[in-house]
């Protein structure tokens, strides 16, 4: 009996490496041709200077269902952070968490000042609901059409809340500050954080793909190999030279993906930064984001007060990001504003920057929670696929999902093709 023919996978990100495992399950070859030097895409670890740097200040959070799906969470070794965050604004702190995570913060959270009474009663009853609401009815009822800010106003929500808690919080999690956000993803992504515990591996965000790259066979990715364009028959090396396969999977950022799929529609990309600090200590002594309110400052947060392996000498290391574009230029502005938050930085050390310009798709409404990830066939019958969070939901959830998405339509074409070609051989068999 013939073995079935490769698959090519164009990037080894998460999106790739779920669809690359999954056609692997159904006994399909494959082959995953990375650009970079690893794998994991937007999810990469680098080690300087005895620190482990996240490109990019990410969380795992526990209650993706396709995380739970296709990866040991226990092998991860998570270090939570806390369920909630600290707002600053006017020189002071003040804590909002999850009361069930957190118990002994509870009161503070009634106590803050981010809002009305009224506010908070909206507050408990919006995560209430996404809460205990089965998954099908938060995505009917979201609020599709509507943007988060929309959502938000119909839920009764005051402009004090929005600006001293939603807009700020959201700004880290959506990377943008207009509350643009369709409504119906801002409601997955409160019901994702009320669920879930939030975190980061002990070793660094890099052991999510490197879980699913050991699960493919050694000579599965090929790594430093860009793929310049698609072939009637396969890919064409950036290097020279072509790899003809049954079918393509793109799997890479939504520009580089419309790069090599003409015509593919493809969404904006919001940016963020992430300027790293070590300290001779911890500036706050627990793994809570601290969110900024009125400064250029998004977040920041300490790792190593969760995850103390992100440094090798016991200093702590301070992750701060702001959105867009920014340079070490920057790094004084950003350094005075810490200073605000968290009091004297003069001993900081300034570790590295990390500029992100295509970190998440853009997710107005009418935001589809799924996108077609079939293209056209070319040639000789070789079809193309794309996968990535852009075809479902900004987040490793949806980059997850994605990547099934594309194996099962590979599998559901490559099965089709094979009935037919059985078809059209039998009457020359009978002959």
């Amino acid at each position: 009996m013939p073995q079935p023919a490769t698959v090519i996978v164009v990037g080894a990100g998460l999106a790739g490496l779920a669809c690359a495992w999954h056609l692997r399950q159904e006994g399909v070859p494959v082959r995953v041709l990375e650009a970079s030097d690893g794998v994991g895409g937007r999810i990469r670890t680098d080690r300087l200077d005895g620190f482990r740097l996240d490109r990019g200040y990410q969380v795992f959070n526990t209650s993706y269902p396709e995380a739970r799906r296709v990866l040991d969470i226990g092998a991860l070794d998570l270090r939570r952070f806390t369920n909630g965050a600290m707002i600053f604004k006017d020189g002071r702190r003040e804590r909002v968490v999850l009361p069930w995570r957190h118990p002994r913060h509870a009161l503070s959270g009634l106590l803050a000042h981010v809002g009305t009474p009224f506010d908070k009663a909206v507050l408990a009853a919006m995560t209430a609901r996404d809460l205990l609401l089965p998954d099908a009815l938060v995505r009917r009822r979201g609020g599709a059409g509507r943007t988060t800010l929309a959502e938000l106003r119909r839920w009764g929500a005051s402009p004090e809340i929005v600006e001293n808690l939603f807009r700020p919080l959201l700004a880290g999690i959506v990377l943008e500050r207009e509350l643009e956000t369709s409504g119906r993803i801002f409601h997955l992504l409160w019901r994702s954080f009320a669920r879930g515990r939030i975190g980061v591996p002990a070793l660094g965000m890099e052991r999510i793909p490197a879980q699913l790259a050991a699960r493919l066979p050694d000579d599965a990715i090929s790594l430093e190999t860009p793929v310049s364009a698609l072939t009637a028959d396969g890919v064409a090396l950036a290097g020279g030279g072509e790899i003809a396969g049954a079918a393509v999977v793109v799997a890479v950022d939504p520009p580089a993906a419309a790069r090599l799929v003409p015509g593919l529609p493809v969404p904006a990309m919001r940016a963020v930064t992430t300027f790293y600090h070590a300290a001779p200590a911890s500036p706050l002594g627990e793994p809570t984001l601290v969110v900024d309110v009125e400064g250029i400052v998004t977040d920041t947060i300490v790792i190593t007060d969760a995850a103390p392996g992100y440094s090798a000498d016991g200093r702590a290391l301070i992750a701060t990001s702001l959105l867009g574009v920014h340079g070490d230029r920057d790094e004084p502005r950003v350094r005075a504003r810490l200073t605000e938050i968290y009091g004297d930085t003069s001993s900081w050390e300034h570790i590295a920057t990390y500029a992100i310009e295509a970190a998440l798709p853009a997710m107005p409404p009418p935001m589809p929670l799924r996108r077609p990830v079939r293209t056209e066939v070319v040639g000789r019958g070789v079809r193309r696929y794309v996968c990535g969070d852009h075809r479902d939901t900004g987040s490793q959830q949806g980059a997850l999902v994605s990547g099934r998405r594309a194996a099962q339509a590979v599998l559901e074409d490559l099965s089709r093709a094979a009935r037919l070609r059985g078809r059209r051989a039998a009457p020359a068999r009978q002959r």
